[in-house]
């Protein structure tokens, strides 16, 4: 599927030679996508042409991303219409970045008593007890009330076209087959999922058509609310909310609140209905004059601003593009910042508050930078104390000084689960239009195996297992009711002179900020085109805690590409550090770049998947 994946993407060439701006010698899989009036990329091949058909039909880019958001849930791309949304959005009219906060809380009951009663550690990873509420509904009308141009029916006219049946892919399909035990465990989902019970691949083949009756029927639903609305003289904003209100209000509503609590779940009607998008600044870095821009502190999104303000402590491009010295000092300056976020990140709207002016100050980062030793690793790295850096006395001192003492074990071996729940993927997209939209969403959210809430189709959220149970593990992030778990979903702008300079995101858990920060520094610092950035090799650190599963981590573990030279992981042995190889580590990541010498797009999609982008 990959081979076909870079086939389909570059036509003329299987391997194209991108034409870097400085003749970086990276020969890229894939070749930079162009564009002058548009740009579309996703996590699917036929997502991207469902953002292609709205921008051919006259929509801008806010209305291209809620068509390919549609259609990767109805893909099940690592998602479904049950999840969470989080995304950035560039308004040409004001000049701004919005965030868009359209992720569920914690239903009615979720306390960490409720579990720890239960003999949980954390919240489940599976099944409806996993569940926050849904939030991507809420975001898709949200953004496309506010911002887009078109209607629901128009934005949804693709999806609904899948839901009554599209060739579902291999990756979808296979991935269905290795969970076909724990989805028989609930009988909407074995209905859905499962159309072959009884024989020796029960899940549907690559290519078969995949029928959603009931999903469809949910989205019908919604397009006539907005149909009989706009008949009795409701602007299209307002007929959009109609939509969303029987969503989270009515027949809808009800029917996912009592399958969720016959499937063992906590969500009631009433919890649909008090949860709300919220539309927020986001937060911000500059780092050597380019505007940063990232989704608040109940994101993992402020990390990479606090790692860029640590990494301008240092000469990165003098070290050289992937040499041991810059691995190291990366390394070391995102598990500075990830040792915070393990620690202060929560959900800004229960207290206690978050120390965030303190973690993204400028002097806050220089003096973390200090504690980089050249030499070798620190597996001791642990949070610091931002509260003097915004004129405050830390209320967790203690808390603090005995937090994560009993996880330096440089010989744990971490398990084949902790992997797949640390790189578990979602889907990415990115959107830009000539007016000047521009938009960056990583949504997330029930993926298979996927507990179906009865007859609407829905595949619920898995988000509860983000939080903790116990303060000392993080006061910010305890589980409440009607609460956000601290998620790692991180999409991202960039302006440069006060315009879009890059648009990017990426899937896979963890890793996200991670990599991004690679990509960026693969731009800015190397001065490699998008597309290269997007495939060049990166690395990945698993010295933070896994916001999955058993939230575990591994100090000093340290996961390498392929392409880089022996003798770098032997250097970096000698400094303490655990290596292993993997065959591609950069994605996938999809990005924009705003070529504005001459006046066009540049896309980029890595060739780690299946992600692929269309441009005009």
């Amino acid at each position: 599927m990959k081979k076909l994946t870079a086939v389909l993407f570059g036509i003329v060439s299987l391997v194209a030679s991108a034409q870097s701006f400085n003749n970086f010698p990276v020969t890229t899989q894939k070749p930079p996508l162009h564009g002058k009036h548009w740009m579309a990329i996703t996590g699917k091949p036929l997502a991207a042409t469902a953002g292609a058909m709205i921008f051919s039909k006259g929509g801008n880019a806010i209305d291209a991303s809620c068509a390919m958001l549609a259609a990767t849930c109805t893909m099940w791309d690592v998602l479904s219409w049950g999840g969470e949304t989080q995304a950035l959005i560039y308004n040409p009219k004001t000049k701004k970045v919005i965030a868009i906060n359209a992720l569920g809380v914690a239903p009615t009951g979720a306390t960490a008593k409720f579990f720890k009663d239960k003999g949980m550690k954390y919240p489940p990873q599976y099944g409806a007890l996993a569940a926050v509420t849904p939030g991507t509904a809420g975001g898709l009308m949200t953004m496309l009330a506010e911002y887009g141009t078109m209607s629901l029916k128009e934005v949804l006219a693709p999806a609904m076209q899948m839901a009554e049946g599209y060739p579902i892919e291999a990756q979808t399909a296979n991935s269905i087959e290795r969970e076909k035990e724990r989805i028989k465990a609930w009988p909407y989902s074995k209905k859905v999922f499962l159309p072959h019970l009884g024989q020796t691949r029960e899940a549907p083949d690559a290519g078969e058509i995949f029928i959603q009756k009931d999903l469809l029927q949910t989205l019908q639903k919604l397009v006539d609310t907005e149909e009989r609305a706009l008949k009795n003289g409701k602007s299209r904003k307002e007929a959009i909310y109609e939509a969303y209100d029987r969503f989270y209000k009515g027949d809808i509503a009800t029917e996912f609140a009592r399958s969720c609590q016959e499937q063992g779940g906590l969500i009631t009607k009433d919890d649909l209905a008090q949860w709300k998008v919220k539309i927020e600044e986001p937060m911000s870095t500059n780092y050597k004059g380019i505007d940063v821009y990232k989704l608040q502190q109940w994101s993992q999104g402020p990390v990479m601003l606090q790692t860029l303000n640590i990494l301008e402590n240092f000469d990165l491009k003098s070290m050289g593009y992937n040499s041991t010295r810059y691995i190291h000092t990366l390394y070391q300056s995102m598990n500075l910042a990830f040792a915070d976020r393990d620690f202060y990140y929560g959900d800004p709207a229960f207290a206690p508050e978050e120390p965030m002016k303190g973690l993204l100050s400028k002097e806050y980062a220089k003096d973390r930078s200090k504690l980089i030793d050249p030499t070798k690793n620190n597996p001791n790295i642990g949070p610091g104390d931002p509260y003097p850096y915004q004129g405050q006395l830390n209320p967790y001192q203690n808390t603090l000084k005995s937090f994560g003492n009993a996880d330096f074990d440089l010989k744990k071996s971490l398990t084949e689960q902790y992997f797949q729940d640390f790189t578990a993927g979602t889907t990415s997209i990115e959107a830009a239009d000539k007016e000047g939209w521009v938009v960056s969403v990583t949504p997330s959210g029930g993926w298979v195996p996927a507990c179906i809430a009865g007859t609407t189709g829905i595949g619920m959220s898995q988000r509860m297992q983000s939080f903790v149970l116990d303060e000392k593990e993080n006061p910010f992030n305890v589980v409440a009711p009607g609460k956000r778990p601290r998620v790692t979903l991180t999409p991202t702008l960039a302006l440069k002179e006060g315009k879009p300079f890059l648009s990017f995101a990426k899937q896979a858990g963890d890793e996200q900020d991670q990599l991004l920060i690679q990509f960026f520094l693969n731009m800015v610092e190397f001065n490699m085109t998008v597309q290269e950035a997007c495939e060049a090799p990166s690395f990945i650190t698993n010295q933070m805690y896994s916001s999955f599963g058993e939230h575990e981590k591994a100090n000093g573990s340290l996961i390498l590409n392929n392409q880089m030279p022996p003798w770098i992981s032997k250097d970096l042995a000698r400094m303490g550090y655990r290596t292993s190889f993997r065959e591609r580590t950069s994605g996938p990541i999809n990005a924009i770049y705003f070529d504005w010498t001459h006046g066009s797009f540049w896309g980029g999609s890595s060739n780690h998947g299946e992600d692929y982008g269309l441009g005009w």
